[in-house]
């Protein structure tokens, strides 16, 4: 049975996301969605994810027998990085390469700073080996790799004891025999050896890069597959047959066993569920330019949707350490709901990027934490209710927050606990709007004519107010926008990306070497098709290539509008590839040259495979209601009573003037003075500012 045939004969499909803090659920059943939080548990994410779907069995009506389909999003990988909860490795490269992975990219992040950066290495100096081989850029043997030489490399890493091993030789990426010849050979000799190849990982040109990409991906095959065959485990302990998808960094989905082998592709799991979510929004709201801001607890989030479509990149970092892997482009920094305030020397107030995470979390969890958040600041003036929390799951200790806040800010600074609590929103709003605005900026992006996508649990009490300070006039509020990322990851397609490195000018002798290369993806896609049974009328095929001004260090992924497979590239289809650079390249940098010679430095093929997406009915809504009461609220440096309106009980085309609290189950919405909102027809809430809106 194909996957498409699968997910639409069950009744029930299931979505987690597992954040920092809490584990986010969205559930389709009988054709309505529903969501739902639970607290997240850092020592093993899996009894958050079976607590919670578990409590939504119970809460909204099925068997977790009925589940055929979970879709799960997760930071594992991430953590086990940022935390060096790493298993012993080595790195097998060329003889004579073995400090690629030390020497780096020389360039400085900080032009200014007096001392060397010291980067990151995973692998140390006795555990890189050095091999006797030699593939030429042409992909021709000049040094045959010999028995002997591998007998001697299994000998030692025998002795090393490493769970697992790198294999990262010089120009894999056009020849990989070596590479195949030493996986095989050390999978007989050492059986229990965890390894990785960048010909299968990353088989790409920039050997630093994809030296680092395939360490990081032997490195966590273990840790991967220690969760994956725990997941499974629990999953049949309990009788429960459903298929199981990890969300991978490209937006799409992989199975279970692709993200053993390649966990590197799961680096950026989670925050790739909420820029899919912005992307099917773009497509319902009608606004396809999009600003999507993520605020949970741990972190903030920012992806652009242009014209439709998320922006995707070639390489991203987690940590300093390169990966080289397509995924989407997000900008994370330090600054969520948990988010620690404190007083620096000098006087100066900070905020994050330390958080006070799921345990013990804010003051006003009531879990032990003693240090004021972000959220203890928005309970303070009154932005947040401490009886209608995670609807009223969870009672919030407002005296606590006050308290603290008094003790570790307001003191110290000689202002009052309001004052004090304001200044920490507005430093933590300075920050979330600088990582929105340079998100725009950097890429010659005009704030005006984007809409902000906000959502994440924290992400409505402070999206206005970021929105007005970067200059957007216009912020959605989605149905759920605390649990988006999961309905993101609801809606995900199976997704597989692959790639050809090879030097080629964008002129017509060129194209019969080029369509050699899209041939030999294709092939490579067909393949990953019939091992993924995915019909033919489900499957997708989508090209984009590196392209650069020749001279150039650096390329610009363009999109290549173009039919796959109907026949030989013509010169029009490559003059659409070349117009197309040059106009990325004037927005990106603000000029172009035409009239300069453009080379191809890699051919990429994403291939999708079509999951059918669940059919679910908007619930039915309420009447245009009024606000039933009102909140004292410290706004803007004074007290006001602030109308509170409940989320349900707004119909569409109902219009809520500000300043307003806009409550629902997982969050809160504040709507700022000189700000309106409008509830439109699929249900989002739409804000505007009323100049020039």
């Amino acid at each position: 049975m194909t996957l498409d045939k699968q997910a639409a004969s069950g009744r029930v499909r299931i979505a987690v996301d597992i954040g920092g803090t809490f584990t986010d659920l969205q559930v389709v059943v009988g054709g309505q969605v529903f969501a739902l939080k639970t607290p997240t548990t850092p020592a093993d994410p899996s009894d958050g994810l079976f607590t919670g779907m578990r409590e939504a069995a119970r809460r909204f009506g099925f068997e977790l027998g009925e589940a055929d389909l979970l879709m799960h999003g997760t930071t594992i990988a991430t953590n086990a990085v940022l935390e060096r909860k790493l298993p012993p490795g080595a790195l097998i490269t060329t003889a004579g390469f073995e400090d690629v992975l030390e020497i780096g990219r020389h360039f400085r992040r900080d032009v200014y700073g007096l001392k060397p950066e010291i980067m990151p290495v995973l692998v140390p100096r006795d555990r890189r080996l050095g091999v006797a081989e030699r593939i030429r850029g042409n992909g021709e043997v000049e040094l045959a790799l010999d028995d002997a030489a591998i007998e001697a490399l299994a000998a030692k890493l025998d002795r090393l004891g490493v769970e697992c091993a790198a294999i990262c030789l010089i120009n894999a990426f056009v020849n990989a025999a070596h590479e195949e010849r030493l996986r095989d050979a050390l999978a007989r000799r050492l059986p229990g050896l965890q390894v990785s190849i960048s010909s299968e990982v990353s088989p790409e040109i920039r050997e630093f890069e994809r030296t680092s990409t395939t360490v990081l991906n032997a490195l966590l095959m273990p840790v991967v597959q220690r969760y994956t065959r725990r997941l499974t485990e629990r999953l049949a302990s309990e009788g429960l047959g459903l298929r199981i998808f990890l969300v991978q960094s490209n937006g799409g989905v992989c199975s279970l066993d692709l993200a053993g082998a390649q966990p590197a592709r799961l680096l950026l799991s989670g925050p790739s569920g909420g820029a899919l979510a912005a992307q099917r929004i773009a497509a319902e709201t009608g606004f396809p330019n999009l600003v999507s801001v993520d605020m949970c607890g741990t972190s903030f989030d920012v992806s652009i949707v242009q014209d439709g479509a998320s922006t995707m990149v070639r390489q991203g970092e987690v940590d300093c350490l390169p990966v080289r892997r397509p995924m989407v482009e997000i900008r994370t920094i330090g600054a969520g709901g948990g988010s620690i305030a404190h007083v620096a020397a000098g006087g100066r107030l900070e905020v994050g990027p330390e958080s006070a995470g799921a345990m013990p979390g804010p003051v006003c969890y009531r879990r032990g934490g003693t240090e004021p958040t972000v959220t203890d600041a928005n309970l303070a003036l009154g932005r947040l209710d401490a009886a209608s929390f995670l609807s009223g799951e969870m009672s919030l200790d407002l005296p606590g927050a006050r308290s603290a806040m008094a003790r570790v800010v307001a003191e110290p600074l000689g202002v009052s606990i309001d004052e004090a609590a304001e200044g920490v929103l507005a430093v933590a709003n300075a920050k979330l709007a600088a990582a929105t605005r340079l998100s725009l900026f950097e890429k010659g992006l005009d704030p005006r004519d984007f809409a902000m996508l906000s959502f994440g649990g924290a992400g409505g009490l402070h999206a206005v107010e970021v929105a007005e300070a970067v200059g957007i006039r216009r912020v959605i509020f989605p149905r759920n926008p605390s649990t988006l990322s999961a309905w993101g990851i609801l809606h995900s397609d199976i997704v597989q990306d692959f790639a050809r490195s090879r030097v080629l000018r964008l002129l017509e002798p060129e194209l019969p070497a080029m369509d050699a290369l899209i041939g030999e993806l294709r092939t490579a896609s067909e393949r990953f098709f019939a091992e993924q049974d995915i019909a033919p009328a489900d499957r997708g095929l989508s090209l984009a290539a590196d392209v650069r001004y020749v001279g150039q260090a650096f390329e610009i992924l363009t999109p290549w509008r173009r039919e796959i497979g109907l026949g030989p590239t013509t010169g029009a289809e490559l003059a659409v590839l070349l117009a197309d650079f040059h106009a990325a390249h004037r927005q990106r940098f603000s000029y172009a040259d035409p009239d300069a010679a453009v080379e191809v430095v890699t051919l990429r093929l994403t291939a999708t495979g079509r999951v059918s997406n669940p059919k679910v009915s908007l619930a039915d809504a309420g009447t245009d209601a009024t606000a039933a009461r009102t909140r004292p609220i410290y706004m803007r440096g004074a007290l006001r009573d602030v109308p509170v309106v409940r989320r349900e009980g707004l119909a569409p085309r109902a219009t809520i003037a500000g300043p307003a609290v806009i409550e629902e189950g997982y969050t809160t919405l504040i709507i700022d003075p000189g700000w309106s909102a409008r509830v439109d027809p699929h249900g989002n809430i739409v804000a505007e500012t009323g100049a020039d809106s």
